[in-house]
């Protein structure tokens, strides 16, 4: 077994405590593997390995190892998900080649990805990222901000709006993990409260999962935990 078939092994098995630590079914949490800057051979190792999400920050990167493992095996297509900030300049690709995309925060991108969704594909899965935290260095849509973006975005044709992401400041103890995603489950249920019928709450990383989990994340985005620390240039 490889090395990363036996990480995957333990964050399968971290998720599976922490939804019982919560009283959620495990099957609530979807895993999603970041395999930004990880080789082909590294997404074919965990694919064999059962993984079928994988999430990608940088564009041309995501699209050649989604069309070299399409390549490389035709019958075992993953699920791709954008989770980078995404200019618009580089949206045709991502509603090319990508089933969803966390990482939203203005009106401007979802426009244009919606217009550039091939028509033969189903439409793009889509979440708004906000900005939990508040920092200036952050991506996301402020929340004052968010009821507005999700109504114009839920009324996008060639997209389904299906939740919120959020990449929170790190937080020392378990406690001051839980905060940012209990806001952000507010912020959802207030949306869902309007009518909006969303069921993604993407967040939680490798050093937060069990916290993001406690708070009802229905996705999770680990890289580290499965692929190892990535090397530094």
């Amino acid at each position: 077994m490889s090395a990363i078939a036996l990480n995957l092994q333990v964050v399968r098995q971290k998720i599976i405590t922490a939804c019982a630590k919560s009283g959620r079914q495990t099957g609530a949490v979807r895993l999603l593997a970041v395999s930004k800057t990880r080789p082909v051979a590294d997404v074919w190792a965990a694919i064999l390995a059962g993984q079928s999400d994988f999430g990608e920050n940088y564009v041309q990167e995501g699209v050649g190892k989604i069309l070299a493992l399409r390549e490389l095996s035709p019958l075992a297509e993953p699920v791709w998900h954008f989770i980078g900030p995404l200019q618009s300049n580089k949206t045709r690709l991502v509603a090319e080649h990508f089933t969803w995309v966390h990482s939203i925060e203005r009106f401007k991108i979802a426009e244009r990805l919606s217009a550039q969704r091939p028509e033969h594909l189903p439409p793009l899965q889509v979440c708004i990222q906000v900005n939990v935290s508040g920092e200036a260095s952050k991506s996301g849509c402020a929340p004052a901000d968010l009821p507005e973006l999700c109504r114009k975005v839920a009324a996008l044709p060639r997209l389904t709006l299906r939740g919120l992401m959020c990449i929170p400041a790190p937080a020392a103890d378990f406690a001051a993990q839980c905060q940012p995603f209990a806001a952000l489950r507010r912020m959802f249920l207030d949306l869902q409260g309007e009518g909006l019928p969303l069921d993604t709450l993407s967040m939680g990383m490798s050093d937060d999962l069990e916290a993001a989990i406690h708070e009802g994340a229905t996705c999770v985005r680990v890289g580290t935990a499965i692929f190892g620390a990535r090397k530094k240039s």
